[in-house]
């Protein structure tokens, strides 16, 4: 792929306000997210993209406030383009998916601060943009071992990153790092996502908007009991495991081989075949 192409599909920029101080920043045609939170003092970019083209540039067209930049989770695709800024708060788990990065469609060596200063967030932080706090709540590994939630409180959103979508969640060890591969165990992945499906139920009360960051960027609440149930039908055999996996560009990584489709209702996932072929119908819900 030219760098033309790559422009065109990874660091074209379009965005939209979704509500008053918030945007929307759509790339990859349209099928993924980030976000941009404006308070009364400063700004918030939720990801950074795959480190093509200048978002930074973009992002300043779109707001005067200083901008806090944080990743929901550490993948190519999401903090690839995390060196436009000085510094970029991220999980503190993010090193185990360190590897994943050198997948990203840019370079990251080219970009302004490629040493960029990492501030780890934890479970419980708060981000305060000024009359608009960011609540963190850090997610057990199930998409990935970096993954952080974030509840905006005054504008009544919640953040999952990867862990929404209406094409599919991919629930497999995808760090790139061959030890966790090698103890990658399904059961707890999907155990894992159980309680982070749990959570995002149990702060119901508190957000309107359940937000994704690929294939749609507001989720009816009906989605968290669908992918609870497709969690649950994968033990007790009501899960629906497809033959072909539907997604052309995932279809041309060698890792195609691997991997199962799961349906249920409207949540879909890519599982490891060999692990699946485990745990399906062993009734092993706790």
């Amino acid at each position: 792929m030219d760098q033309e192409q790559l422009e065109q599909i990874f660091g074209h920029y379009t965005s939209w306000l979704a509500k008053p101080g918030t945007w929307v920043i759509s790339f990859m045609n349209g099928t993924q997210f980030l976000f941009l939170l404006e308070g009364t003092e400063k700004a918030m970019l939720i990801d950074t993209g795959y480190a093509v083209g200048n978002l930074r540039r973009y992002v300043e067209q779109l707001t005067d406030k200083p901008v806090v930049v944080v990743n929901t989770h550490f993948h190519p695709d999401h903090s690839g383009g995390n060196g436009e800024w000085e510094e970029v708060m991220i999980s503190e788990d993010y090193q185990l998916d360190v590897p994943s990065i050198q997948k990203t469609m840019g370079d990251i060596n080219a970009l302004p601060h490629p040493d960029y200063k990492v501030i780890p967030l934890h479970d419980g932080d708060e981000i305060d943009l000024g009359e608009r706090v960011i609540k963190v709540f850090k997610a057990a590994n199930a998409h990935c071992h970096s993954h952080v939630y974030f509840l905006d409180t005054g504008e009544r959103i919640l953040f999952m990153g990867d862990e929404m979508d209406s094409w599919q969640v991919m629930l497999y060890e995808n760090s790139q790092n061959p030890d966790l591969e090698e103890k990658e165990d399904l059961d707890v992945i999907l155990q894992n996502y159980r309680k982070n499906l749990l959570l995002a139920k149990s702060l119901d009360a508190q957000y309107d908007w359940l937000v994704g960051n690929h294939n749609g960027f507001v989720f009816d609440k009906s989605y968290l009991d669908d992918f609870l149930g497709l969690v649950d039908g994968v033990y007790t055999g009501e899960t629906l495991v497809c033959e072909r996996l539907e997604h052309p560009f995932v279809e041309m990584d060698p890792v195609a081989e691997t991997l199962s489709r799961i349906r249920f209702r409207k949540a879909s996932a890519f599982v490891r075949k060999a692990l699946l072929d485990k745990i399906y119908g062993k009734n092993l819900l706790p």
